[in-house]
């Protein structure tokens, strides 16, 4: 059986990561009945028995002793960190996965970057060969940040191109939460399209997520939990909200927000930690979707919704969850992919669904979703048998498609504003290191990707129907 680590860096990374711990506990705390270390949770768990001096590893097989998580957090700040250590997942992490320090990066990627990257390389590493060698067959790494702070993507982008120089054959998986434009830090057009050039650079796929869409997402949540009455609070106990992502204290107004990553990660790892008649493995996913190193983009959409929020809403038909899956409603950034270009997609089922069920939905759909002509059967399918806890089944699509451009040029927007009157430029380039040329090569390597989309959507007026087949003259 394979592992994974999962790599946590800066506020929102911490969050979204807890809340994943504690989903992934609920699920396995909802199979495993009889209380036993098994392969499932041996993917993302070490079973250590505390009597021993060293924490010694329990062989899989024996009973539960002491679960810890396969994870390394680094915050430059020790405010959500603490919170964890004081929090109901206390007790699945210990002091050598932790990483902090207490000023921050002032939502400035170059501190992030270049002197935290350079002040913590060694004690980085040494975290990350430690999770590594407590892995019999490491598959993955799970890097989680965001884009608009200092410490996500600042050092959460050095941490990225840490894993490739150290780890150059396991595959590296990053979840990156893009800003909004109503965003507070004025800063985060710079930050965010300086950490693109570095994911585009190091990470094997991105699954880029937008704060605003998630904003609507769970606005829809609260609408369907109450009857179409907006503003209302979710349930209590839902898995929106229920253990404030693992943190101590009450609810904040971002934890609705992190509970949809948290399940996407839940659902993209289904496979690694769970049964099914069709499994994927996570490497699987980019030789699968991404025919072009840098257009590693695969944008996500999760249905149904309401498997978020724990509500009484009657299961929807199984090909409406399909057709969901590919509505603008459902994606995870502001995109509509019908009206792009797509290089490949994989869906990810869970619960009782078969093979069949899979196929002759593909079939129905194809013909209003634009492929490339020279991929028309670019479809990556994996069957999970576990579904999420209370639910009959959900699904997870990952897109290659060219409507993500639409994010990075909005991006490439924000960010010309400010760079034309050099606003803000002072606080980056007072960074020992710094140079304004990492500026116009991060906003040049963006211009490229977005140019090789447009490139790839062009041929999309131009797609080839399948030539007609000969006929035998009798």
């Amino acid at each position: 059986m394979t592992q994974s680590v999962v790599v946590q860096v800066g506020q929102c990374g911490n969050q979204v990561g807890c809340r994943f711990w504690d989903l992934a506990l609920r699920e396995h705390a909802h199979v495993n009945k009889k209380g036993l270390y098994d392969e499932a949770l041996g993917s993302f768990f070490r079973n250590v028995d505390s009597r021993e001096r060293d924490g010694g590893a329990c062989a899989v097989g024996g009973r539960i002793q002491h679960l810890k998580a396969r994870a390394v957090l680094v915050d430059m700040e020790e405010g959500v960190v603490n919170e964890i250590l004081q929090g109901p997942l206390r007790e699945v992490f210990d002091s050598t996965q932790l990483l902090t320090d207490v000023s921050g990066s002032g939502n400035n990627w170059a501190v992030g970057y270049l002197t935290y990257g350079s002040a913590y390389r060694e004690q980085i590493v040494d975290k990350l060969r430690k999770a590594a060698e407590h892995c019999d067959c490491l598959q993955c790494f799970f890097l989680i940040h965001s884009m608009g702070g200092g410490t996500g993507s600042g050092l959460g982008t050095r941490v990225l191109s840490l894993l490739e120089e150290e780890f150059p054959e396991v595959c590296r998986i990053v979840s990156s939460i893009y800003p909004s434009t109503e965003d507070d830090v004025v800063t985060s057009p710079y930050n965010s399209v300086l950490a693109m050039r570095e994911l585009t650079e190091h990470a094997d796929c991105v699954l880029p997520v937008e704060n605003q869409s998630l904003v609507d997402i769970v606005n829809k949540i609260r609408q369907m939990s109450h009857g179409g009455r907006p503003g209302s609070a979710i349930k209590r106990d839902s898995a929106v909200i229920s253990g404030q992502g693992g943190l101590s204290g009450a609810e904040k107004p971002f934890d609705a927000m992190n509970n949809i990553v948290a399940n996407l990660l839940l659902n993209i790892t289904s496979s690694a930690r769970f049964d099914g008649s069709l499994n994927m493995d996570l490497n699987e996913i980019a030789m699968n979707l991404v025919p072009f190193p840098r257009l590693h983009y695969l944008v996500p959409s999760l249905t149904p919704l309401y498997t978020l929020a724990d509500v009484s809403v009657p299961t929807r038909r199984l090909d409406q969850m399909f057709s969901d899956a590919f509505s603008k409603d459902h994606q995870l950034i502001r995109a509509d992919p019908r009206r792009s270009l797509y290089l490949a997609c994989a869906l990810m089922v869970r619960g009782n669904v078969q093979v069949s069920d899979v196929r002759r939905n593909i079939e129905r759909l194809k013909p209003s979703l634009p492929f490339v002509s020279w991929n028309q059967e670019g479809w990556k399918t994996g069957l999970c048998s576990v579904p999420p806890v209370g639910h009959a089944h959900s699904l997870l699509a990952l897109a290659n498609n060219t409507c993500v451009k639409l994010t990075f040029m909005e991006l490439r927007e924000r960010f010309t504003k400010l760079y034309r009157k050099k606003a803000h430029l002072h606080h980056y380039l007072h960074v020992d290191g710094m140079e304004q040329s990492f500026f116009s090569e991060a906003v040049g390597s963006l211009s490229s990707l977005i140019e090789e989309y447009h490139h790839l959507d062009a041929t999309k007026g131009r797609l080839v129907p399948d030539a007609p087949r000969l006929s035998i003259a009798s």
